[in-house]
């Protein structure tokens, strides 16, 4: 077999830039416009708010009640804030927190990329019976409440799944019992499933839009299925894996909801967002620490969005007009 070419991701992005048209060219057209001292005002406005933790987060419990971040002088810093999240709290240490975020951010963020990836390709360009409708299904599941799936994805979880025939009197199990509440596990596993839906369709429309003359050479060349999307595929949907990606780890990592519902009860297994709710204290006596904390949890964040920028307007953008 013979090697499959490459083809440069700029190239097909300049050719389909060339022939764009309609509302969406427009509106980005006159977004490219945009001067440049609009945009880094834009920038300056949207980081204000961190700002304000990072500083506050120095300030001590009296500088924070009586001013507002925006008057901190030098004579009001303080580390100490940064200290007691550091050493201890009653949740647990803020560097534990961090390594379960990770621990449920990444493969929560990586396995969704990877399985949608192949199902996303299958869908747009191999024939197989029932596509549409299978895409169609999937889709469908967008609309599915994550919050209604909580309890009966906990009980799969703690007890697994049985089916019991009354006939022959014989229970058959569907779904082990794993035994994973309490763990971070328990709660990337929940966010796969759910975000799986989105990157799927997200990652079929524009895996869809890509040349199919491509596909025909590297299929006369003697490639199969799994060499044209890697050789092919992967290299020119850098664009929108990085714009899921970017979106998936954000949520992924400031999440509460699931992660109070699958590991609130392990004090190992809990996140940055479950130990910044509990930092309070009773009555708010710790509401200082607050600002310290989240400034630290949004830290990384911050450094995975700026990393990947310059691929954001361009995954956001992928699929949505034709030539």
């Amino acid at each position: 077999m013979s090697n499959v070419p490459l083809i440069s991701p700029s190239s097909v992005g300049s050719d389909a830039a060339s022939s764009d048209s309609g509302f969406v060219t427009r509106v980005y057209s006159k977004l490219r416009g945009l001067p440049m001292w609009v945009l880094w005002g834009i920038v300056v406005v949207w980081s204000l708010p961190t700002i304000g933790l990072a500083v506050s987060g120095f300030r001590s419990r009296d500088a924070q009640r009586q001013s507002g971040w925006w008057t901190a002088g030098f004579d009001d810093g303080s580390l100490e804030n940064y200290r007691t999240i550091r050493d201890a709290s009653a949740s647990g240490t803020i560097g534990d927190s961090l390594l379960n975020s990770m621990a449920i951010a990444i493969p929560a963020t990586i396995i969704p990329i990877a399985i949608a990836a192949f199902a996303a390709y299958a869908f747009a360009w191999i024939d197989f019976k029932g596509r549409k409708g299978l895409f169609i299904a999937t889709v469908a599941l967008l609309a599915v409440p994550l919050q209604v799936a909580l309890i009966p994805l906990l009980q799969l979880y703690v007890g697994g799944s049985h089916l019991t025939i009354p006939l022959i009197d014989k229970t058959i199990t569907l779904f082990p019992d794993l035994d994973l509440q309490g763990t971070a596990a328990a709660v990337w596993l929940t966010h796969t499933g759910f975000a799986l839906p989105f990157a799927i369709f997200l990652l079929h429309n524009y895996i869809s839009g890509l040349p199919g003359d491509v596909f025909e050479a590297a299929r006369i060349d003697g490639a199969d299925h799994f060499t044209i999307f890697w050789r092919l595929v992967l290299p020119l949907s850098v664009p929108v894996l990085a714009a899921f990606a970017i979106f998936q780890f954000l949520w992924t990592w400031n999440d509460y909801l699931v992660a109070n519902t699958f590991a609130g009860n392990n004090k190992d297994a809990r996140p940055t967002t479950i130990l910044i709710a509990n930092l309070a204290g009773d009555f708010g006596a710790n509401e200082h620490l607050l600002p310290a904390a989240a400034f630290v949890q949004a830290f990384f964040p911050l450094i995975v969005f700026f990393a990947l920028q310059r691929f954001f307007v361009r995954g956001l953008l992928a699929g949505s007009v034709k030539g």
